[in-house]
């Protein structure tokens, strides 16, 4: 008869290999991020107003953009079955002003052109229009949508936001994730993202 003998390691050493592995996690999260930034393609985008009921809770600004409100004339492609949850690259260009708008959106991938960056929404609330297919626009957000400011200046720049004055330059990871790089505010940088 074969009997086993359990194995356990010393507290000291499972303190240090559990600590190893959470450090491991958090440091890829870090630099995922900064990945991005230091090597994503720079866009600039314009911001919009957002309702003036959602206000500045704590020490964030709200953010929208026009590349958030997709129009279903730019949407190629199978769409999802009603009710899921999928995600939509969509394909933006540079305009004259230098600012970035989306071109063509698809629930599937959509393959690298010059002159332009594709970037993946979140997973979101998918509901068929009344003719089953695409609704006429669709509502999506990058997760650049919350900037983070010190505190006493969010109201400063909610009020430029709110007046359009303000824009985003972000950069777009090759796997589509977008991470604010800066605010530029009357053309000029005001804040700055830290790499780490």
């Amino acid at each position: 008869m074969t009997t086993f003998r359990s194995f356990r390691l010393p507290p000291l050493v499972a303190a240090i290999l559990v600590a190893a592995l959470q450090t491991g996690v958090i440091g890829y999260m870090v630099e995922s991020r900064a990945s991005i930034l230091r090597s994503g393609a720079a866009i600039r985008l314009k911001t919009l107003p957002v309702d003036p009921r959602d206000l500045l809770r704590g020490d964030y600004v709200t953010l929208s953009y026009p590349v958030s409100t997709i129009p279903k004339a730019i949407v190629t492609g199978e769409p999802p079955a009603a009710g899921t949850r999928p995600r939509l690259a969509v394909r933006l260009r540079p305009d004259a002003a230098g600012l970035w708008t989306a071109t063509q959106a698809s629930f599937g991938d959509l393959p690298a052109e010059e002159g332009s960056v594709v970037v993946h929404s979140l997973p979101f609330d998918y509901y068929a229009g009344p003719d089953g297919g695409v609704p006429d626009t669709l509502f999506v957000e990058y997760g650049i949508e919350r900037y983070y400011v010190p505190e006493g200046e969010g109201r400063a720049l909610e009020s430029a936001r709110n007046a359009e004055e303000l824009e985003v330059e972000a950069r777009v990871g090759r796997n589509g994730t977008a991470q604010i790089a800066r605010l530029i505010l009357d053309g000029k940088p005001v804040y700055d993202e830290p790499l780490y």
